[in-house]
């Protein structure tokens, strides 16, 4: 921990040396060790329950054969108790046999317990039973309430102690109370991370955006030479997954200053104000370890806009926790040497007051990675694994549109995983393919079982998509078709895409909804019914339409106007910028568009329907066709590979037997098939 009482004179000027000791401690141990007054509490404690355990042992006196009062009389009217050995207490009668029982009773003592119902009626028969001559020993006059109320007293104590105890490991020492407002950061060094910007790929804007921040944490006086302002500030803004708290840990490992990282939602807690009294100790403790970077990962959830929604005004916690927040990076000082950066995956509703200039002076974006990012962020995480010589990097890279870099990262684990399974020297590019589709849609179950004409529908309905695929120059090119369930879809037919699109064009869309539709039709006409397989192809070409005509202009009718209003999350009722006429014109809009696509897309499987019957049942026999299969099967080609059925059917050697090729286990769809492609956009 750094040292409070450090004079600003003391302060370095350039990196700190990372064997300092005050920056040895163990990352994941917020603030300072628990103080002595823990133990003490703890020691209160113990010495609280023993004594009650006592107290309760002494007045309940409950040693000795247990037996009722007549057996009591008997046996004193026998002689077998001594007279002077009775004593009444308030829980029973207690007495001492004259010969007892080694074996059954080794103390030799009885007892007779008594209850508030039989208490006068046994004292009055004892009474003439021993003409009076017995022990009184009525109880104390504090014991009663003290053995009432000794279980609530135990369970306040130990509401204390927990209560105390989870203050201390939120503050991190210093006192039950005090130590609850310490902040509970986490603090790196570049030994502790080993994270340098070699470790970040595919976001080269981003890390070219921050490289004068790193040069003004290692030398401060170049930039304030000229009388410039240093940023205060850096915003991180991305999906989740695409390298943003990575980027920050480089930032320090290049820079090699200590790295203090927090969540927003660490900040806030039940009790009001300890978010402010964590925020005020996180940037005392920052400005005394100068130069370093305080990482706010999440700050949206702190930092969201106050008025709306369901705030509670200014004295909710959330509210008071970022403006002092605000105050803190007011105070920085040129000379502070302290860099805040804070990630998001919403910066839409950020408090205005937290990222205008002074406070986040810059706003980076990163991005997901396109296809040359992709392509590096997979050979940064391959180097970790041993790689097969037939390995494609490049149609990888081309065939993840939209992965993260976390997506990434995990294709590369889950090929390890699968290869290793299968006792493999190394990753081949089947293990890389097989990982791709399941971090993108699931786990395939081949394993199954479903009906004869389920699996034919399925066959039906991915034969049409692919068809389609294949036949439409304008949609992505097709990738492979297969119909073995996974995830929550019942087949699957892929696309490659050629690049990656900032947008969407006007011929790519009707060339994507014609694709689209194309499982339904076919499935329509193979079964001559229909099913709710396709309920997500109608929801997505829905969508696309929808999208064209409010957010895109690309309604003739309606014109270069967005109907779609703003984000609306944080609002109690939905924003609705367009009257009911509109509304009408809109929904006739989407209907024509979308009957559009399913009337072109009907007519050209009806006139192909002989491909679309080729590449069904071939997918019947082999449940897996890859594109170049799809276009043989297109051009009236057979394939020669053999089919499942075949692989099944064939011995050790000798012809295999005649065994019909539909009688194989098939499995059984528990949803509909996947939609074509999955680069298709997200219209809401």
């Amino acid at each position: 921990m750094p040292e409070h009482n450090k004079k600003p004179s003391d302060k370095p000027t350039g990196p700190r040396d990372p064997q300092d000791p005050k920056l040895k401690q163990d990352p994941n141990k917020p603030g300072t060790p628990p103080g002595k007054q823990s133990k003490g509490i703890f020691g209160f404690m113990i010495i609280m329950m023993m004594l009650l355990l006592l107290v309760t042992f002494m007045a309940s006196s409950k040693t000795g054969e247990e037996i009722t009062f007549k057996q009591f009389v008997r046996q004193y009217e026998s002689g077998d108790v001594k007279p002077e050995s009775v004593v009444v207490r308030m829980s029973g009668i207690t007495a001492e046999l004259m010969q007892p029982d080694v074996d059954k009773n080794k103390s030799g003592i009885i007892r007779v317990p008594i209850t508030m119902v039989t208490r006068e009626e046994i004292a009055r028969q004892l009474y003439a039973l021993t003409d009076g001559n017995f022990k009184d020993k009525p109880q104390s006059a504090w014991v009663g309430p003290l053995l009432t109320f000794a279980p609530l007293i135990l369970i306040m104590v130990l509401i204390w102690f927990f209560i105390g105890r989870s203050m201390r490991a939120a503050g991190g020492g210093g006192g039950m109370i005090g130590s609850f407002g310490k902040s509970r950061h986490k603090t790196m060094t570049k030994e502790m991370t080993g994270i340098t910007f070699k470790d970040v790929a595919g976001i080269e804007e981003a890390k070219s955006e921050v490289t004068e921040i790193i040069e003004f944490l290692k030398n401060p006086k170049r930039f304030t030479r000229l009388g410039g302002r240093i940023p205060r500030g850096v915003l991180l803004s991305g999906q989740p997954g695409c390298g943003k708290t990575l980027l920050a840990k480089a930032i320090a490992g290049e820079a090699d200053v200590p790295f203090f990282s927090i969540s927003g939602s660490d900040f806030v807690e039940m009790f009001v104000g300890v978010g402010a009294s964590r925020v005020r100790d996180l940037f005392k403790q920052a400005k005394d370890s100068s130069p370093c970077i305080i990482f706010l990962d999440e700050i949206d959830a702190i930092g969201r806009r106050r008025g709306g929604g369901f705030s509670g005004g200014g004295n909710d916690e959330r509210e008071q926790t970022l403006n002092a927040i605000l105050v803190e990076m007011d105070g920085f000082g040129s000379g502070d040497g302290v860099i805040v950066i804070a990630a998001t995956n919403r910066p839409d509703v950020l408090d205005p007051a937290l990222i205008r200039p002074g406070r986040f002076d810059r706003q980076i974006a990163v991005p997901l990675p396109d296809v040359g990012g992709r392509l590096e962020i997979l050979k940064v995480h391959s180097k970790k694994v041993k790689l097969g010589p037939n390995v494609d990097m490049q149609k990888i890279a081309r065939g993840t549109p939209m992965f993260s870099g976390a997506d990434l990262a995990a294709i590369i684990n889950e090929a390890a995983i699968s290869a290793t399974m299968l006792d493999k020297e190394f990753i081949e590019h089947e293990d890389l393919e097989e990982a791709r589709d399941k971090v993108k849609f699931g786990r395939s179950n081949k394993s199954r079982v479903r009906e004869k004409d389920e699996n034919k529908l399925v066959a039906y309905h991915e034969a049409g998509h692919a068809v389609l695929q294949a036949m439409l120059t304008d949609s992505d090119p097709l990738h492979k078709v297969t119909i073995i369930p996974r995830g929550s879809s019942g087949g699957a037919t892929f696309s490659l895409p050629e690049k990656d699109r900032m947008g969407y064009g006007l011929k790519w869309l009707y060339a994507t909804m014609r694709v689209i539709c194309g499982g339904r039709i076919a499935e329509a006409k193979a079964m001559d019914d229909v099913s709710s397989g396709a309920s997500s192809d109608i929801r997505q070409v829905t969508g696309l339409a929808r999208a064209m005509i409010l957010e895109w202009g690309m309604s003739s009718k309606l014109g270069f106007i967005n109907y779609a209003g703003e984000d609306t999350r944080d609002s109690f009722i939905p924003e609705k910028d367009y009257s009911d006429d509109t509304a009408r014109v809109i929904d006739e809009e989407t209907r024509r568009i979308v009957d559009e696509a399913y009337q072109d897309a009907e007519r050209m499987l009806m006139e192909n329907w002989d491909k679309v019957e080729a590449v069904a049942q071939a997918l019947l026999k082999n449940e897996i066709l890859t594109a170049d299969e799809v276009h043989k099967l297109m051009r009236g080609e057979t394939l020669e590979r053999s089919t499942v059925a075949d692989l099944l059917g064939a011995g050790p050697s000798g012809p295999k037997p005649d065994k019909k090729t539909d009688t194989k286990p098939e499995s059984k769809p528990d949803a509909e098939p996947d939609l074509p492609g999955d680069t298709l956009p997200d219209p809401a």
